[in-house]
């Protein structure tokens, strides 16, 4: 389904799984191509050590890639299935305030799966996300592998990915 940004933006600052983790989509931008996000440190998402859970941080960079991939192929024609096929995280780096990343797919990006949806029918690939706290410091490198699929004339659409 293809939305607005707007739309996206508030569908996914109220989603449950990211709303109770604190994880805080700020923006959208440039017809999808980009997605700032900002984890909020909160008692609901703070360990033991004072530090924002680990696995707050792995949640919160679940879906974004997916997401952009999915809305910028729909809008080029695409019938397509998006979703992060593996993830691998390195934490470098206790995330004892707000954390913020941001991520952007390139016009050589979308041009690779694009090549690779029309010829092969199916395009896979790791990008990695750099998450940062409020002084730039560098806490976390994820690596997030999309698998975008095309689907073809007759499919019928599965209400779960």
């Amino acid at each position: 389904m293809i939305i607005s940004q707007n739309t996206l933006k508030w569908v996914m600052r109220l989603y449950p799984p990211l709303f109770f983790q604190r994880i805080w989509v700020q923006k959208f931008e440039g017809d999808f191509t980009s997605c700032s996000v900002k984890l909020s440190k909160s008692f609901l998402n703070k360990n033991y050590n004072g530090s924002i859970f680990g696995g707050t941080i792995y949640a919160a960079t679940d879906p974004f890639y997916a997401l952009l991939f999915d809305q910028l192929m729909q809008r080029r024609g695409f019938k397509v299935r998006v979703w992060l096929k593996s993830a691998s995280i390195q934490y470098l780096k206790p995330g004892r305030g707000n954390l913020y990343f941001t991520i952007r797919v390139t016009e050589v990006m979308i041009a690779e799966a694009e090549e690779a949806l029309k010829t092969v029918g199916k395009f896979v690939k790791a990008y990695p996300m750099e998450i940062t706290n409020k002084e730039g410091e560098l806490c976390a490198t994820v690596m997030n592998e999309v698998y975008i699929r095309n689907l073809h004339q007759g499919e019928m659409p599965r209400v779960a990915y």
